[in-house]
């Protein structure tokens, strides 16, 4: 075994680490900000918060999965809401696990699953549960983006 294969080989474990403890602290960020009601979901609830109060967007999540990943619309806002967070220095993922992410979001009061194709974690006044989790997916962000990864996608922990 060459050199370079066996760095090729370390990278990819340390980047199949940097996903799951990216994805732990995505759902750990996300179960923490329903909690303190600090969760927008929906691609059009998103766009209003993001239009009246961008300052108060902590994190942004875009998901999608097979069924979806055709659906022009769809990638249209998807490709607006990105512009928009990159403008505003908002840090935004993808997750191809909308089932998944339903999960941890849970069904509205209707019984329905939410429209969870967009998240936005937003501010309050007590952050320190969701902090260590928002470090680590900034941190992770910020990694990606310096090997040209702008909008890097997360696998979420199975259940």
């Amino acid at each position: 075994m060459t050199l370079e294969e066996l760095r090729g080989q370390e990278s990819t474990t340390e980047a199949s680490d940097r996903m799951q403890c990216a994805g732990g602290a995505l759902e750990e960020l996300l179960v923490s900000a329903k909690k303190q009601d600090c969760l927008t979901v929906g691609v059009y609830e998103s766009a209003k918060v993001m239009n009246v109060d961008p300052d108060s967007v902590a994190f942004c999540v875009l998901a999608t999965d097979d069924q979806y990943e055709c659906d022009i619309a769809l990638q249209i806002h998807f490709t607006l809401i990105q512009a928009f967070c990159f403008d505003n220095d908002i840090n935004v993922v993808r997750v191809n696990d909308i089932e998944r992410l339903a999960d941890i979001l849970g069904a509205e009061d209707s019984g329905e699953p939410k429209d969870a194709h967009c998240i936005l974690v937003t501010s309050s006044d007590d952050d320190s549960c969701k902090g260590s989790a928002l470090e680590k997916l900034s941190v992770f962000c910020e990694e990606s983006r310096s090997v040209y990864e702008w909008v890097p996608t997360i696998t979420l922990p199975e259940r």
